[in-house]
């Protein structure tokens, strides 16, 4: 993978690469992707306490992020048909490895379809055993409006995320709060039948 650059951000230990895929790899990695949700299709979780997401779901790698009734956790297998999630495609590990550096592969790629208003509430990602390992995350297709803020609260911060940009959670910002206002419907074409890819690997095991 060629170099990419990254930018400064007022969110100290929140990392960016914008423009990090160019036109033909989004295109690549879109076709890869729903190749893969023909093995483990998307699906609409649900809280803990029985509210729908507004996204669609479903996960690459050997462990896969779920919700339901019984909580949040990682599991081996598609809640729906039981089977084993797809692996990760390769251009996301070289990616993780061209950003982060981390010494150990992400072992979850949890894939969120935003489509028809979907959105984010903010939360954090702390179902992992390794608090300390990056949170890597791939935007493609519809820009977004992403909000962050520090872990303990107080103010946030507003930045669009566009197709093909890359970002991190590491170090102060590891668990920061963080959240997908709404997306620009219509800003992309990239996503068959429209909407917002969102492909976040962690080290979840």
């Amino acid at each position: 993978m060629s170099t990419i650059s990254e930018v400064t951000t007022r969110v100290a230990g929140f990392r960016l690469w914008p423009g990090a895929l160019d036109a033909a790899a989004q295109a690549n990695l879109v076709a890869e992707v729903f190749a893969r949700l023909d093995q483990a299709p998307l699906y609409r979780p649900i809280t803990p306490g029985g509210r729908p997401f507004s996204v669609m779901m479903s996960n690459f790698g050997p462990l896969g992020w779920v919700s339901d009734r019984s909580g949040y956790r990682y599991q081996a297998t598609h809640p729906e048909t039981a089977r084993p999630w797809p692996a990760i495609p390769q251009v996301l590990l070289d990616l993780w490895n061209a950003t982060v550096g981390w010494p150990a592969p992400p072992d979850a790629c949890l894939v969120n379809l935003y489509r028809e208003s979907a959105k984010m509430g903010l939360h954090q990602d702390k179902d992992e055993a390794d608090l300390g390992a990056p949170v890597l995350s791939v935007s493609l297709g519809d820009a977004a409006m992403f909000r962050i803020g520090a872990a303990e609260g107080g103010r946030t911060t507003t930045l669009k995320l566009e197709s093909g940009d890359v970002c991190a959670l590491t170090g102060s910002a590891r668990l920061a709060r963080h959240g997908i206002d709404r997306v620009l419907e219509g800003s992309s074409r990239l996503i068959p039948g429209g909407g917002r890819l969102n492909l976040t690997l962690r080290c979840a095991g």
